[in-house]
């Protein structure tokens, strides 16, 4: 998605709707997957194919170039949309297997990956804030993990496929790092969705999913809403915030997730989840923030 870069932003009312209602979006997109009678993974490839022609009309609208592409460029896009169609895949999976809350934050895990990779790359240790954010990160892990455990064994294994979902976006993430210099984010997306598709289709079909839905609109609005409007609003805000007011946001995610699980699905949580819940949430914080 890119970063912002500077301390300070030039914003108004309507830069900040964009970032709180991309946040919303996104976060409320685990209810329509659990609503959909196609597999999670058949849903993911709905999910992009559906999304496909808005991304390539929006990235034709402002003027992005779709074609033309170095050779090595085409290479990190073939394996960033990879990347991509996995991680949607095993999250898709963990929402259907574990509570809103706990599938929302681990799947925005890829930030500390990113966070862990870029310093590595620089082959420096963690400073102060990076080295709280791991803790935190490592601690409210542990708390949500093992709460799932004593709820049910099949809610842990829902947690592992959003963290391996989280993994999986530092990835795409990583390899977009190239491409993203000389193309803009509407083509990025269009191409990520695009390379996407086939994979989640041959997985899909591999696990012998509920591939056809009897009904369309929640598949729709999942595109819509996750791959649309609120990817699309947070590439609008992205530039006029910093990466700490852009991290704290993403805070808003797990919230809204949260909410949406308690009213729709009864998901109730306990002290000991809220507090994991905020250790992971300030961990992921800080992620952002560390990218200033």
């Amino acid at each position: 998605m890119g970063n912002a870069t500077g301390a300070a932003r030039n914003w108004n009312a309507w830069h900040f709707a964009a970032l709180m209602g991309g946040n919303a979006a996104l976060a409320v997109g685990p209810w329509f997957v659990r609503l959909t009678d196609a597999g999670p993974v058949s849903a993911a490839f709905w999910r992009l194919l559906l999304a496909v022609p808005l991304l390539a009309g929006i990235a034709l609208a402002t003027r992005q170039t779709l074609t033309g592409y170095r050779p090595a460029v085409w290479w990190a896009i073939l394996g960033a949309g990879v990347f991509f169609a996995v991680d949607l895949g095993a999250w898709h999976v963990g929402i259907h297997y574990t509570r809103m809350g706990n599938a929302t934050l681990f799947g925005n895990a890829g930030s500390l990956v990113v966070m862990a990779w870029g310093m590595f790359a620089l082959r420096r240790w963690p400073r102060g804030v990076e080295w709280l954010a791991f803790g935190l990160a490592l601690m409210g892990a542990a708390i949500l993990l093992g709460r799932s455990l004593e709820i049910d064994r099949t809610t842990l294994i829902g947690d592992l496929f959003c963290v391996l979902a989280g993994l999986l976006y530092a990835g795409y993430i990583i390899l977009l790092q190239g491409p993203r210099a000389c193309l803009g984010n509407w083509a990025l997306l269009t191409w990520s969705s695009l390379v996407g598709a086939p994979v989640l289709l041959a997985i899909a079909l591999a696990l012998g999913e509920p591939f056809w839905p009897s009904q369309w609109w929640p598949l729709i609005t999942l595109a819509l809403a996750s791959q649309v409007i609120g990817q699309g609003l947070l590439i609008f805000a992205l530039r006029h915030f910093s990466s700490m007011v852009f991290g704290l946001a993403l805070l808003s995610q797990p919230a809204i997730a949260v909410t949406v699980g308690w009213l729709a699905f009864g998901e109730v949580l306990g002290w000991p989840d809220l507090l994991g819940m905020a250790l992971v949430a300030g961990a992921l914080a800080l992620a952002r923030s560390s990218q200033d």
